[in-house]
């Protein structure tokens, strides 16, 4: 199997002042804690979500596996409905010492370049800065990051900075050059 180049770079909010909000879209759009933990719901974002920017880490998981993430203390998945459709999510995944890493983010194919990424992405940052408000258990947040790679849309990098993300790391290693693994065949338009 071939292997490709992936940049990946590390951005990180260290104060919830350095969080600088994307105007709501126009219409009808919501955004709600799935707040039962779904393993099913949760691959179903995940695969729709990362199946044409090769997501393909957690595509083996096991039900076991999704639920026990699922149900670890302070892990939400914060879903953006277009008039009651599912159009994205951003995962929470709380660590030590006051640290939240926004695991996952981004939105199914049909609904991007509508603003609703911007709004979803300052949604679930504001989430993150102010989690232990909702798990008393963990420590305060003092650091809220994330990571973004060349695979990723276009745009990713340019939000993340719009919303006050600040790159401190920078990586390139050689990848296995996988296919993109859907959602299904054909699913999106060439």
């Amino acid at each position: 199997m071939s292997s490709v180049p992936v940049t990946t770079w590390s951005l990180e909010q260290t104060s919830p002042a350095d969080l600088l909000p994307a105007a709501a879209p126009e219409g009808e759009v919501r955004i709600v804690r799935a707040e039962v933990p779904s393993p099913e719901f949760s691959r179903f974002l995940y695969a729709s979500v990362g199946g044409d920017i090769r997501w393909t880490d957690r595509l083996g998981w096991t039900y076991a596996r999704w639920q026990e993430h699922l149900e670890r203390p302070g892990v939400e998945t914060w879903v953006a409905y277009d008039r009651g459709t599912p159009a994205g999510y951003v995962e929470l995944d709380p660590q030590g010492e006051g640290v939240v890493e926004i695991a996952y983010f981004g939105l199914i194919p049909a609904f991007r370049g509508r603003h609703i990424g911007g709004h979803l992405l300052s949604y679930g940052t504001a989430r993150a800065w102010d989690l232990a408000e909702r798990w008393p258990e963990r420590t305060p947040t003092k650091r809220v990051w994330l990571h973004t790679c060349s695979k990723d849309g276009e745009f990713a990098m340019a939000n993340y900075q719009r919303r006050g993300f600040q790159l401190f790391d920078t990586k390139v290693e050689l990848e296995p050059d996988v296919p993109t693994p859907g959602p299904w065949p054909g699913a999106h338009p060439a």
